[in-house]
């Protein structure tokens, strides 16, 4: 854990948001050498944060002890450059336990994930983010999806709980958005709350998540093709509108059709990217399966293409303005001297 407020962390960053994979050998078991080198290989390519543990990583396979161990491995392998978020979830008291054990962990924060099968209403939901929230010190970021959907005045209230930072959108329905985003700016001004788009392959909807004034985003193509997500980031970040239609109509567009053929393939499909890329981070556990061969196939294919869609100068330093990240790494710096689907 750093010293620094994970909002601050996150208000401006200068990357995509990084989602690994978890690692499995051939037994079954966790692969953390794997592991630690797909986390190490992200820090090292420009995420901006590391969510352990959440969709991508598959936290519904995971038990106490294996979670414990990943969040602990992503601790020690980002040695504080960049956040480590854990996701935490299931009922309200496993979601509890699984948070203290991030924290023991010194995960810098929370992803909460949508609570396990019911479907409560808006005031029983506040009062388990609430619950979650107070069991531990760590900032939290809920993710909105599935049966976790929310009215404007419940992520108000959400708001005025200081440890609740952000609103991760997992739903994609861009009117209630932008009813929550002016809401919680008309009944808390002053309150820096944030807002991530976080749909399966967010890169899809940047444009229009931008349009009602949301940046930042969860890339899952980061965890399996970081040159390609960053030179999307690039572009997108900087109004080169070319490169981002370019990359939308040749890749992102074909990857997400690709992407619905199969229930789980936002999981999946991601998971054999990684392999693809050399790091053997072995296949997803059951119920999800593995993508069908001829998928994987036009997958490889669809990869190798979108290569050849990248600017001739994409290199893997951001050219975002950087001024509150690098703030917030040197007030790190200052006191230490003392991350169906995705």
């Amino acid at each position: 854990m750093t010293s620094a407020p994970l909002a601050a962390r996150l208000t401006r960053v200068a990357g995509p948001l990084f989602f690994p994979v978890t690692a499995y050998g051939p037994d079954g078991g966790l692969g953390l050498d794997a592991f630690r080198a797909h986390v190490r290989g992200g820090v090292d390519a420009g995420a901006a944060a590391v969510f352990v543990c959440c969709g991508t990583g598959e936290f519904h396979a995971l038990d106490p002890d294996e979670y414990r161990r990943c969040v602990a491995a992503a601790v020690e392998e980002t040695a504080g450059r960049v956040p480590v978020v854990a996701g935490a979830g299931y009922g309200t008291a496993l979601a509890v336990r699984y948070a203290r054990i991030a924290e023991e962990e010194g995960a810098d924060g929370l992803l909460a994930l949508p609570p396990y099968l019911v479907v409560a209403d808006q005031e029983g939901l506040v009062r388990h983010y609430t619950e979650l929230v107070a069991a531990t010190s760590l900032e939290t970021i809920v993710y909105q999806r599935d049966n976790a959907v929310f009215t404007p005045a419940t992520v108000v209230a959400l708001a005025r709980i200081e440890k609740i930072i952000g609103l991760k959108d997992g739903c994609g329905d861009l009117d209630l958005m932008q009813r929550v985003v002016s809401t919680v700016r008309r009944e808390l001004p002053g309150r820096e709350f944030l807002y991530f788009n976080g749909l399966p392959t967010a890169e899809l909807t940047g444009l229009a998540y931008r349009g009602i004034g949301i940046t930042l985003y969860s890339s899952a193509v980061f965890a399996f093709a970081p040159d390609i997500a960053l030179a999307f980031h690039r572009a997108l970040t900087t109004g080169d509108d070319t490169t981002v239609d370019r990359l939308l109509d040749g890749f992102f567009v074909p990857l997400v059709e690709l992407r619905n053929l199969g229930r789980g393939y936002a999981v999946s499909l991601v998971k054999a990217g990684v392999r693809l890329g050399g790091l053997d981070v072995g296949e997803v556990r059951p119920p999800l399966r593995e993508p069908r061969a001829d998928h994987l196939k036009t997958f490889a294919e669809l990869v190798e293409h979108g290569r050849t869609l990248l600017p001739d100068t994409t290199d893997t330093t951001d050219t975002t303005d950087t001024t509150d990240a690098t703030d917030a790494t040197e007030a790190d710096q200052a006191v230490e001297s003392t991350k169906e689907d995705a």
